[in-house]
């Protein structure tokens, strides 16, 4: 599959999952990931399971936040790891090649550690300011997407608080794609909101 683009992220205390696939799905995204910190395991994989029905009809691919077991409970398409997370060797010595691996990265060594032990691709921030992950470390910025995009050879998205603003710059730094939460899943249309990062990923690609 081709890692880049436009990766929407789900987040229920914005919009509802369900609601926020139908939208984004609809304007033609097709990496999502289901991301949800505070739902029981048997609510995160019944959510999963309409998630994965709505994905297949689209033909997008269904990332699983953090969760391994949901993720191949689910049949998604991979697992998205943080650094306290499962540990990423560990992972791909239970999924096999059956799942792609996504991890979160910081700095040029975790991207390195995570690219060394069989991660698909990386996402890297908070690249701005950001409401959506409190515990998000101060922002990285661009300059040091761009010093791990040189130092790896997997796919890099950047995250954290992109806007439709400063989302060019991100790409100019060299992400293969952008993660965005707040940008479309918070905005009053996300459908509209989609469509619009969209049109800004295919200009900038041309």
């Amino acid at each position: 599959m081709c890692l880049s683009g436009l990766y929407v992220i789900t987040e229920p205390a914005l919009r509802d999952p369900i609601a926020t696939a139908q939208a984004v799905l609809q304007a033609g995204v097709r990496l999502l990931q289901l991301r949800d910190k505070t739902a029981t395991t048997r609510e995160l994989t019944r959510v999963g399971q309409e998630l994965r029905v709505l994905t297949r009809q689209y033909e997008a691919h269904l990332i699983v936040n953090d969760r391994l077991d949901v993720a191949l409970a689910i049949e998604a398409d991979g697992v998205h790891l943080g650094q306290d997370d499962l540990p990423v060797a560990l992972a791909r010595r239970i999924a096999g090649e059956r799942l792609l691996i996504g991890v979160s990265a910081e700095t040029i060594e975790e991207a390195r550690q995570a690219e060394a032990d069989g991660a698909d691709y990386l996402g890297v921030g908070p690249m701005f300011a950001t409401h959506t992950k409190p515990d998000a470390g101060a922002p990285v910025g661009p300059e040091r997407l761009r010093a791990i995009k040189h130092a790896v050879r997997i796919p890099v998205f950047g995250i954290g608080g992109i806007t439709l603003k400063n989302a060019p710059a991100v790409l100019q730094a060299g992400a293969d794609g952008i993660c965005v939460i707040s940008a479309v899943v918070g905005a009053p249309d996300p459908e509209a909101a989609a469509r619009a990062f969209l049109h800004m990923l295919a200009q900038a690609g041309e």
